[in-house]
């Protein structure tokens, strides 16, 4: 969502010169690159983690205020509905031990928080879409108490200058409208970063784009919208739809969206940020009094400001990050926005390990897989496995259209195992989670399958669509509390 920013009023003054400051830090960040000032650490990886808020029958709970007061960390912070929350996992090294830390500490942490929000009669879900939400759960009143999403619902509905409609095809469908961004709430997902040098970067991201597909199929969580089955991975085409600035005028022109896929593979960061500024116009335009070519030429290191803040407001599947660290030294990382929330803890970190793992390799290859892919087909991977999950076919060099599951099995989890040895990660943890994602594919078993075989043997029974619902997130809730993989959980 970008910076903190304040209520306030946009003057075309605001945005000219917001304009006019992007570029500049545009320039200054060229600059950067050519002059090598960045640090190219790529070991240090973290996460975030968003979080659903229940009461007691697992229907949603607009008491993140409470809960976060309650919780008293700042680690946790709000989310852009009252029933989101999101954790901020301290970067790490990507050695060792790390995975088991992460696991280990995400729980704790969950463990802690679940104990106090349930004195706010609250509970905490990880879960892609929370299959209880409906139309009313989702309107102005439930966004969270924050400047920054009122401005941002302002800024879409006004490039829009007409209501979202949200119309989703699976199993069922949905037809919706809606007059505020409160529908993108219901997305919540686990965020991947790692820091990468420069000149590594574009193998990297390449890389990330690549299994985007990949992520999606072995880690499916949100096939639940209003009620009805969509996709494996829903939160894929809501948050596209759900945050789309263009009338139908500018769809059909082919101007491109702000949740995006991209449309090619990259040589450098710079065609990232470049694409950014000069395809998208402001939603936020708040500028600062540095100036970056000033800043650089003293010896410093400038913020960019402006440009961080416009980026944040370009939801690409795989973002790039300019940051600067405490030490005040810039990095660059990947921020890989794929993977839905839960179902546990261990099958997230599961999806980590394989996530990481798997890049590394890609990104090493000398004959790197994007050079004998299509990005167009890339792109068609990453929306196949979001309508098909578990079951999903996929694009692969060498092998054309196969099973996600028997490509996993057979070729990519070998892969990721010998770039987690790359990392030096722990040769026991990465059995154990890797483990995790072959069970997934040989039991084609991940969280959105669980949920739809659970529903349909509730409603076999006798239950209405919503009592299924309610039933099973209150009973996935528990399980995910076991933090037992989402494979070997029991049919409801």
């Amino acid at each position: 969502m970008g910076e903190e920013v304040a209520a306030r009023e946009f003057s075309r003054e605001d945005r000219q010169r917001y304009r006019e400051k992007v570029h500049a830090c545009l320039d200054a960040f060229a600059r950067m690159l050519s002059e090598s000032r960045f640090d190219g650490d790529r070991s240090s990886v973290g996460m975030e983690v968003e979080l659903n808020l229940t009461d007691d029958d697992g229907l949603p709970a607009m008491t993140n205020a409470a809960v976060l007061e309650r919780i008293a960390d700042a680690d946790f912070q709000t989310e852009l509905a009252q029933f989101n929350v999101e954790i901020n996992l301290a970067p790490r090294r990507l050695t060792g031990g790390v995975l088991s830390e992460l696991e280990d500490g995400m729980r704790a942490t969950l463990n802690r928080a679940e104990e106090r929000a349930r004195t706010a009669d609250t509970h905490m879900v990880l879960i892609g879409i929370l299959p209880t939400v409906d139309e009313d759960h989702l309107c102005a009143d439930t966004l969270s108490a924050n400047p920054r999403y009122a401005l941002l619902n302002e800024q879409i509905f006004a490039a829009r200058g007409e209501d979202l409609h949200i119309d989703i095809t699976g199993p069922e469908r949905l037809t919706a409208f809606a007059d505020t961004i409160a529908p993108e709430a219901a997305c919540t997902s686990i965020q991947l970063h790692q820091q990468v040098d420069p000149d590594d970067f574009a193998r990297h991201w390449n890389a990330a784009q690549a299994i985007a597909g990949i992520q999606l199929a072995v880690g499916a969580n949100s096939p639940y919208f209003f009620g009805r089955e969509l996709w494996q991975e829903t939160r894929i085409a809501l948050f596209e739809q759900a945050t789309d600035t263009r009338p139908e005028e500018l769809k059909a022109q082919g101007v491109r969206p702000r949740v995006w896929f991209g449309e090619r593979w990259i040589t450098s960061v710079f065609d990232l940020f470049e694409e950014n500024v000069r395809y998208y116009p402001a939603l936020l335009p708040v500028s600062g009094d540095e100036n970056p070519i000033e800043t650089l030429e003293r010896g410093d290191t400038p913020g960019l400001a402006e440009l961080r803040l416009h980026n944040g407001t370009v939801y690409r599947w795989n973002r790039p990050i300019y940051d600067v660290g405490d030490d005040g030294c810039p990095h660059l990382r990947v921020e890989n926005r794929v993977l839905p929330a839960g179902p546990t803890c261990l099958d997230i970190l599961a999806n980590t390990a394989f996530y990481y793992g798997l890049v590394r390799m890609l990104a090493d290859d000398e004959r790197p897989l994007w050079s004998q892919m299509s990005f167009s087909a890339a792109e068609e991977n990453f929306h196949a496995a979001a309508r098909d999950g578990i079951e999903a076919r996929v694009y692969w060099p060498g092998l054309g259209d196969v099973p996600a599951a028997e490509l996993v099995l057979r070729r990519l989890l070998p892969l990721a195992r010998e770039g987690l040895d790359r990392w030096g990660v722990d040769s026991a943890d990465a059995d154990r989670l890797l483990g995790v994602i072959e069970s997934r594919c040989k039991l084609m078993r991940n969280g959105a399958s669980w949920q739809c075989d659970s529903v349909r043997a509730l409603e076999s029974r006798g239950a209405s669509r919503l009592e299924a619902l309610r039933e099973m997130t209150v009973r996935y809730r528990e399980l995910m509390h076991t933090n037992e993989p989402v494979h070997d959980w029991p049919e409801l």
